[in-house]
């Protein structure tokens, strides 16, 4: 691996992103992540980490707003060179039944979840292509392959990203342009294991044949083998990472 490549990875500062960061850190990549103009801790993150050895730069960036992620990405070009492997990792839940479901909550779940994909792959791709060498990940779900109840915003957003993938997939192949998707089921993040344990036990574990979560480390492993050399014959993917729970 040229120990040089240079990663991004949107909303990298929470949850999967954090393990995805810190392994690809590891790994020998030199990161990046974006977080949330909103978030006003990112400072004291960038500490944390730098305290921890992880030496990761982080970027302002709406990834739903196509003017901010070209903004970002520029700065980022700027600051540590051509991005040769994205990670479209940042997403919000707003779940409810369709019923009850506002345009509002509809927007901002396609807005973050998909949208982004569009608006941060467009000002990184032509370099890729030009360079003839990139890898670009998107983070789906169990859930946009196949359904959820109270998820319509959700699972349509991560199905469209699949969709998203086998296209790209295939315009940028013949450039050495990976396109691969993810789709990881129940991980233990913060916000799953949050889930009262009697419901995790009863409701969640019983779905998933291997009888427990998966571990953020597994899914940051798949990515890093899908930045790889050896992973350069795969394409237009989506890997299931689910415990069985749901096979495709």
């Amino acid at each position: 691996m040229d120990k040089k490549r240079i990663a991004l990875i949107t909303g990298g500062m929470g949850g999967l992103g954090e393990t995805i960061t810190t392994k690809m850190h590891v790994a020998g990549y030199r990161v990046a992540v974006t977080y949330s103009p909103s978030n006003k801790t990112s400072g004291e993150w960038v500490a944390q980490m730098k305290s921890k050895g992880y030496d990761v730069k982080a970027f302002a960036c709406d990834v739903g707003d196509y003017d901010s992620c070209k903004a970002c990405v520029e700065q980022v070009r700027k600051e540590k060179g051509e991005i040769d492997i994205l990670v479209n990792n940042a997403g919000i839940t707003k779940d409810m039944t369709f019923r009850k479901m506002d345009k509002a909550s509809w927007d901002a779940v396609i807005r973050t979840n998909l949208d982004s994909v569009f608006n941060m792959t467009k000002h990184v791709y032509d370099g890729m292509m030009e360079r003839s060498w990139g890898r670009i990940i998107n983070v789906s779900s169990v859930n946009g392959s196949k359904g959820a109840f109270g998820q319509t915003n959700y699972a349509a957003a991560k199905s469209g990203m699949h969709g998203f993938t086998k296209s790209l997939a295939l315009e940028s192949a013949r450039k050495g342009v990976t396109v691969n998707t993810i789709s990881p089921g129940y991980i233990g993040t913060k916000m799953v294991t949050a889930i009262p344990k009697d419901v995790l036990d009863s409701k969640i574990l019983p779905q998933i044949p291997t009888g427990r979560l998966g571990k953020p480390e597994e899914v940051a492993g798949l990515i890093i083998y899908l930045c790889s050399e050896e992973a350069a014959f795969v394409t237009g993917a989506n890997i299931a990472i689910n415990g069985g729970q749901h096979m495709q």
